[in-house]
């Protein structure tokens, strides 16, 4: 059974929340009886798949592990403490490594649905352990937020001290109702996202095209043009859609999902429109890669120029994230492309005058956004495959 797909998962899903609302609704608490449904759940996800599930309760067993070793080692100031870490977290990100790897031969070691989100959970909590942040965790609390199924294969990515701290404060009978009630408006939106709007923009993706045609150099490029925009535009509501059903659900259990996406579409500059896509990807990226290799840059003064350094970045962390999406040249390239922007966008906005002159102007503002969305649509055409068709075609 696939999550937020399947009509079966609807249905499930329904009754599976009637005992939660009830019990928010009372104002008892709704963690335990959270975490039995999502283990119910994420048995429901597994049934027909026993290689994913046995790939799963490894990776489970393995990074819970990591997590609780980790700490105790820090906790009691181990001299080997950096050394075991260092091990812990490769130990984690082994399976994905291996899923990713085989993944681009056509087979599967170690993968199982939603390894990606689960390893970026695991590894944030390892290295929060690292640096002083969380001390302590209780196994509860771990085990809930690597289970809680809301978020389990499409995120958004969810950080531990955040979920921790909503478990152990509770809600409130008025604080519930007010948080399922906007949970219930999420969900709506993303029915209408996924299933309305997605599902039309991806008719018209297949439709104009062909109903174009290729007779004139015109027709050809008009069909090609509303091709990569109905793509990124599917992209979007599918994808958005996904993330406001989990924050629907994630409402009813009394828990507040991050947002992962903010109008996008109204992006004024690149750094912009990662801010306001897939937010909780580009952050976690942003706090465990690119501010970490900018440390460690500057610490050993690897360059001279905070500007160099900064780039550098921007090409290490959007690297990992074409890789994250597919070890394939598509994906590759998308990182690499938008890591080249990112780039672009720091040097111009730190070293032009142009910029600093007018970048408060509001016909600024308009070419910066239009120049923007071409980027990004080309981007979407890039990851979506309508780019390399083209040239190889050619």
């Amino acid at each position: 059974m696939s999550f937020y797909a399947d009509p079966a998962f609807f249905v499930f899903l329904a009754v599976a929340l009637i005992p939660s609302v009830v019990l928010g609704v009372l104002g008892k608490p709704i963690q335990k009886y959270g975490l039995v449904v999502s283990v119910v759940f994420l048995g429901l996800l597994f049934f027909r798949d026993l290689y994913g599930a046995c790939s799963f309760a490894l990776f489970l067993i393995v990074s819970l592990g990591a997590m609780l070793l980790v700490n105790r080692w820090f906790q009691k100031e181990s001299p080997h403490a950096v050394a075991y870490y260092r091990i812990a977290l490769l130990a984690v990100l082994v399976p994905l490594i291996c899923a990713k790897v085989s993944g681009a031969f056509n087979t599967n070691v170690l993968g199982f649905v939603g390894i990606s989100y689960l390893t970026f959970k695991s590894v944030q909590v390892l290295i929060e352990i690292r640096d002083g942040l969380i001390k302590n965790p209780s196994f509860f609390d771990l085990l809930y937020f690597l289970l809680f199924f809301p978020v389990f294969t499409s995120g958004p990515i969810m950080r531990s001290r955040n979920f921790s701290e909503q478990l152990g404060e509770g809600l409130t009978r008025q604080e519930y109702a007010e948080l399922l009630s906007q949970g219930v408006l999420w969900f709506i939106k993303g029915v209408m996202y996924t299933f309305v709007l997605s599902s039309f923009v991806q008719w018209l993706m297949w439709f104009a095209p062909s109903a174009l045609g290729d007779a004139t150099t015109a027709a050809f490029v008009g069909g090609q043009l509303i091709y990569g925009l109905a793509y990124g535009l599917h992209m979007f509501f599918d994808f958005a859609g996904y993330s406001l059903l989990a924050m629907g659900v994630g409402s009813c259990l009394g828990i507040r999902v991050p947002q992962n996406f903010n109008v996008p579409f109204r992006s004024i500059d690149i750094k912009d429109f990662w801010n306001r896509w897939h937010m909780t990807l580009s952050f976690w990226l942003r706090d465990y890669v690119f501010m970490r290799v900018t440390k460690v840059s500057l610490r050993h003064k690897w360059f001279k120029s905070r500007v160099t350094t900064a780039c550098i970045s921007y090409i290490a962390m959007f690297f990992l994230m074409g890789v994250w999406h597919g070890l394939n040249l598509d994906c590759v390239l998308y990182g690499i492309y938008h890591g080249i922007l990112l780039c672009a966008c720091e040097i111009f906005q730190k070293k032009s005058k142009f910029y600093k002159n007018h970048r408060k102007k509001t016909w600024y503002k308009v070419c910066s956004w239009a120049i923007t969305m071409i980027a990004v649509f080309f981007g979407f055409a890039i990851i979506g495959g309508q780019i390399t068709l083209l040239v190889l075609g050619a």
